[in-house]
């Protein structure tokens, strides 16, 4: 046996019991052409070692009589991985770290590992970057996680709520609504979130995170509008026929930007009115929590749909068109449920005093002014001018969201 041949030893370990590993890992340290001797005492060592070679494509020459064998490396090994590629880079801040179009083949490889050429390839239909990504995912995604909260421990349960029945009344009816709402809201990211392609997982993280906040404020509103009643308020045939067209729109773009841009930019000067006047603490922090996830998506939607709209011309007229179809299907309905606007009336009142029922409607006038100039500046932030951005905003549905 040449000098140059490395030799290991098994000793009783045998290869059905890990001694491959050792061979696999001593092999992978030859030079090019090197040989690598095995020695070893267990039972049926020459059996398993000839059966391991074949299936690796490696060569071996055992002389028996308890001689080293001799395995010479192979090409089936190396040819598995011929033509295999590394997907990327799992930081995506480093150049060119996340493809355009991965390929169909990469599925479910982690971004950074080298892929096998073949294997199956499961299809995803959110699978280019311009639709669906923007640079601040890591950052957003990193946000989110790191804002989770318990809604066992992070709202005053037990707080004292001293507040008329009228009011008690006017919280459970806001509170349904905005259960309806958030239903919506967590079905929308959920559906969409198993078509992108795991090779943008920062997206679908972010998509995975933003259901989770939803069931969580579904969890907050129930809980709440619970807490001294026995029963929940009532749903309109109008605002739930409001809420199907975001579940009915295919495309993610238009979706993102009639749920999260719109909507739930919306839904924002809501929740930060119900916090301003909220007449219990429990209500103020179940408002106040949410809020500070709605804005984590509102930014995600802007963010993604920004970047879309630089790099596709066409994006503009088409989520301008999205408006307008969904102002026609909606135009016969009854939008905002009576009761939802009558309950924020008394919310902002405090009581059933006239004098405090006229302060309050001009701060519910001012909140609609509000919402209309929060959708304006996010539809110039996409590119829209002030004109464009006035007209459309002032087709979005009566519902808010």
């Amino acid at each position: 046996m040449a000098d140059s041949v490395d030799v290991i030893d098994l000793g009783d370990l045998g290869l059905d019991r890990g001694g491959h590993l050792l061979v696999k890992h001593a092999l992978a340290r030859l030079p090019v052409g090197g040989r690598l001797g095995v020695r070893g005492t267990a039972d049926g060592l020459a059996v398993h070692l000839r059966a391991w070679c074949r299936a690796q494509g490696h060569g071996v020459d055992w002389p028996g009589n308890g001689a080293v064998a001799i395995v010479a490396p192979g090409g089936a090994q190396a040819g598995r991985w011929r033509g295999a590629e590394r997907a990327g880079d799992a930081d995506p801040a480093r150049p060119g770290a996340v493809a355009d179009r991965p390929p169909p083949g990469w599925g479910l490889a982690a971004r950074g590992a080298m892929v096998e050429s073949c294997g199956s390839a499961p299809e995803f239909r959110l699978d280019e970057k311009d639709l669906v990504w923007t640079d601040d995912a890591a950052r957003l995604y990193a946000q989110a996680a790191g804002a989770q909260w318990d809604p066992a421990t992070a709202i005053p349960w037990d707080a004292a709520i001293e507040i008329g029945e009228e009011i008690e009344d006017a919280v459970v009816q806001v509170m349904t609504y905005l259960i309806e709402n958030e239903t919506a809201a967590l079905i929308v990211p959920a559906r969409f979130a198993s078509q992108v392609h795991p090779h943008f997982r920062e997206i679908m993280q972010l998509l995975a995170i933003q259901a989770a906040d939803e069931a969580r404020h579904i969890e907050v509103f129930t809980r709440r509008a619970l807490l001294r009643r026995d029963a929940l308020g009532l749903s309109t045939s109008g605002g739930r026929a409001s809420l199907g067209t975001l579940l009915e729109e295919p495309d993610f773009a238009l979706a993102s930007f009639l749920l999260s841009v719109l909507g739930e930019g919306t839904f924002l000067s809501l929740l930060w009115f119900l916090r301003d006047h909220a007449p219990d603490p429990v209500t103020r922090e179940v408002a106040r929590l949410a809020a500070q996830d709605e804005a984590r998506h509102v930014a995600f939607g802007l963010a993604h749909l920004q970047r879309h709209a630089s790099r596709d011309p066409a994006l503009r007229p088409r989520l301008a068109t999205a408006i307008e179809r969904r102002h026609a299907a909606l135009e016969h309905t009854a939008g905002l449920n009576e009761e939802v606007l009558d309950g924020l009336l008394l919310l902002a009142a405090g009581s059933l005093d006239p004098a405090a029922i006229r302060v309050a409607y001009d701060r519910v006038v001012a909140l609609q002014h509000e919402m209309d100039q929060g959708r304006r500046q996010r539809l110039r932030k996409l590119g829209f001018d002030e004109g464009e951005a006035a007209a459309l905003s002032a087709l979005h549905t009566r519902n808010f969201m």
